[in-house]
């Protein structure tokens, strides 16, 4: 697909964000995940990716429209978990398959969206257009304390602590270098930074992988280190 040969229709994130179902699917998907014992996935950690992937397609210069489908993934990329944490890209895709169609946004626009939310999980996942690439490196650079709902359970819950331990995360985009970074700063009596590489490194490679379709390549800063 040349996405710079697309028919756009007039289909807005704002739209999107004031949708009552998508309103509600985030706010049950959270609570789902909550009772399973997952860190937050409501309207802080959307909103969050939203604007993260629309401003990396933004820093790197790709047109308006491309932002914004990458803002509308960003925001949609996790209402699958209102049926269940397996698969929940796919059902995520789907759903906002359905949605999108009845707000009027064209074909074109759908599958670069669909195909975003359907790829952004590093089991089965690949940045297969620019919009599936910003929303990777967004969602997978969304580590922080405030993600974890019960501090108490971080000494024995390694995704807690290590989510507890990050007290800042940034994501860093460089259109000269073209160089993506990922800047964490990690407390280290309350996780070491190999714990990091235990839970995430496959998430760090699916990163590689999308700074490169967006011809970047990708670095790892942990307390001011580059580690990758």
């Amino acid at each position: 697909m040349n996405t710079k040969e697309l028919e756009f229709s007039q289909v807005s994130f704002d739209d999107i964000k004031n949708n009552q179902t998508i309103d509600s699917f985030i706010r049950a998907s959270n609570d789902y995940l909550g009772a399973i014992g997952y860190t937050e996935h409501g309207f802080r950690h959307v909103s969050l990716v939203a604007s993260v992937s629309k401003n990396i397609l933004a820093t790197l210069g790709y047109p308006k429209r491309l932002q914004e489908l990458a803002e509308i993934a960003g925001y949609l990329h996790d209402i699958g978990n209102v049926i269940n944490r397996q698969d929940h890209g796919q059902s995520a895709s789907l759903i906002a398959f359905d949605i999108l169609k009845q707000l009027g946004a064209t074909p074109d626009e759908i599958a670069l969206v669909a195909s975003a939310i359907g790829n952004h999980e590093e089991e089965i996942g690949e940045p297969v257009n620019p919009v599936a690439a910003a929303l990777i490196l967004a969602d997978k650079s969304d580590v922080h304390k405030t993600r974890v709902r019960n501090p108490s359970m971080i000494a024995v819950d390694i995704h807690d602590r290590v989510n507890y331990a990050v007290d800042r995360s940034f994501l860093n985009i460089n259109k000269e270098e073209k160089l993506i970074s990922l800047n964490l700063n990690v407390d280290t009596k309350i996780s070491q930074v190999i714990e990091y590489f235990e839970i995430f490194m496959s998430r760090m490679n699916m990163c590689r992988r999308a700074a490169k379709f967006l011809d970047c390549k990708f670095e790892l800063i942990i307390n001011e280190r580059k580690l990758l």
